[in-house]
């Protein structure tokens, strides 16, 4: 039974993969590439990697939703329109998402588990998540932190890059605004009684 789920997943992965470069509408291809996702992290499922099958769906499809959101500010798409023609991809969005519960109704009848992990990452480890963070926060801790200061750099270097100095826009001035006094900001101005400024 693994075996036939593996390579109805593998089908599944390989054609929805490739449809998410042979298609042409942006929306059919954050479809197609969710659906890959989601059958991918099926096979991790399959292999008894659940911390990383749940990791990949959390992970990616959120990230699958930014890219949308940049695909849509980007390309400038009409929701008008797509609002006007969206009734013709549900049934193409029913489809999917009958594909997902299929997926996962396959996977866990395929998966014959006892509660026990399939690899020995960590001896004596109960769940995958706690085998996982085993070895990741002793063996290989060093290597961990530095992936996360290098992700750290290349986010504030993708900050760095994209502000852009434009004149005429007024900028906060911190170091001006706490040095000021209070001479330099009021004005005592002398009224006459039945006057106005």
């Amino acid at each position: 039974m693994e075996l036939i789920a593996f390579y109805i997943f593998a089908a599944i992965v390989t054609v929805s993969a490739l449809s998410v470069i042979i298609a042409r509408n942006p929306v059919h291809s954050v479809l197609w590439l969710i659906l890959t996702f989601f059958t991918a992290a099926g096979l991790l499922v399959l292999i008894g990697a659940e911390f990383l099958a749940m990791l990949l769906v959390v992970v990616y499809v959120g990230a699958v939703a930014v890219l949308f959101l940049f695909v849509v500010m980007m390309l400038d798409v009409d929701f008008v329109e797509m609002k006007q023609g969206s009734l013709r991809y549900w049934p193409f969005a029913g489809l999917v998402g009958i594909a997902f519960i299929a997926e996962i109704a396959l996977a866990s009848f395929a998966r014959e588990t006892d509660g026990t992990i399939d690899f020995e990452a960590a001896p004596g480890a109960a769940t995958n998540a706690e085998a996982i963070g085993q070895v990741m926060y002793t063996q290989y801790f060093l290597l961990f932190q530095l992936a996360g200061l290098i992700l750290l750099v290349a986010m504030i270097g993708a900050i760095v890059l994209t502000l852009r100095e434009r004149a005429g826009i007024k900028r906060q001035n911190i170091a001006q605004q706490t040095a000021r006094r209070r001479k330099d900001a009021t004005e005592a101005v002398p009224v006459e009684p039945g006057k106005g400024i």
